[in-house]
């Protein structure tokens, strides 16, 4: 009969596990990456596609993207069949993004025809036609919203968050939540929880109350549909680490540049509208407003972005 040695064995296993994770982004938090002296931030007024072509395979960390919807609320939000134009984005993501990378989509849910979309149709082709994996629907709740006569007035919004592999990056620590005094006590006496990572925080959960941006906002830039700082913050934080490169090829109002550059990751923007350029200035005006570090290398395209930084020598101090 053969004798195991299992002390051997579990030593190795633990040195094979070891290793793995060492080569793997899966189990590091930005504790484990330095920030860069200065962020690169590529804001390119384009069609998104041609954008997304000039960007290399397996390039990008996260994508964060508050796409249009059909809902006719401006030309940039008019396609004769959206899911055929969404599509062809979708494939394209896949592409730039890396296997341990990530992609969040805002949406809802306000199907009308075959001219609109939502996420339901997003998710459908990405099930049928993509190798991406679903990992959560994120439910965004606000108290302050539009009022309805016709339909139960809308207090929440869907995120999904996507991602190319089972060794996705996720930084828990870096948006957990923190505890009440009250709420702390009680979880400290429960054994099923490990109290290092108690005195950390909570996990946010799936559902994030997050008021909505008013009329009034300090953050307002101009942008009908401008996402607050918090939510973009919290999805920057947790899916991509210091000096990665996080995408928004609808970039709209800017906010995800503006949080990168806060958090040190680097940023590649695009959007079809040339105010999105006034829009990001704007932010880069209210962040200097509040005493925040505005330094930020500006880079032209896509192409120049991907060079080392020492090459690149356009450097913004606003």
């Amino acid at each position: 009969m053969a004798i195991h040695n299992k002390s051997h064995h579990n030593h190795a296993l633990m040195s094979l596990n070891k290793m793995r994770k060492d080569n793997t982004l899966k189990h590091k938090t930005a504790a484990d990456f330095s920030n860069p002296d200065k962020t690169k931030i590529c804001l390119n007024i384009m069609d998104c596609c041609d954008f997304l072509k000039a960007i290399p395979d397996n390039s990008v960390q996260l994508i964060c993207i508050d796409p249009p919807y059909n809902l006719e609320l401006a030309d940039w939000d008019i396609y004769d069949n959206y899911i055929e134009w969404a599509a062809k984005w979708l494939d394209e993501a896949y592409r730039v993004l890396s296997m341990d990378g990530s992609m969040v989509i805002f949406g809802g849910i306000q199907f009308r025809d075959v001219k609109s979309g939502d996420l339901i149709d997003i998710i459908h082709y990405i099930r049928h036609n993509t190798k991406f994996k679903l990992i959560n629907t994120i439910i965004w709740r606000y108290k302050n919203g539009m009022s309805a006569h016709r339909y139960f007035a809308n207090r929440h919004e869907e995120v999904i968050w996507l991602a190319k592999s089972n060794d996705y990056y996720f930084d828990l620590d870096s948006v957990r939540v923190p505890y009440s005094e009250k709420e702390l006590a009680l979880a400290l006496k429960d054994k099923r929880l490990n109290p290092e990572n108690t005195m950390k925080g909570k996990n946010p959960t799936n559902v994030w109350e997050i008021g909505r941006l008013n009329g009034n906002s300090k953050e307002r830039v101009g942008h009908p549909t401008q996402k607050p700082i918090e939510i973009i913050g919290r999805f920057v934080k947790a899916l991509s680490y210091p000096g990665s490169v996080v995408l928004d090829f609808f970039a709209g109002s800017g906010t995800v540049g503006r949080v990168c550059i806060t958090e040190g990751r680097h940023c590649l923007m695009c959007d079809s509208a040339i105010t999105s350029i006034d829009y990001f200035n704007k932010h880069l005006e209210l962040m200097k407003n509040l005493g925040q570090n505005t330094d930020y290398i500006e880079i032209s395209s896509v192409d120049d972005f991907f060079t080392p930084i020492f090459q690149n020598s356009t450097t913004s101090a606003l």
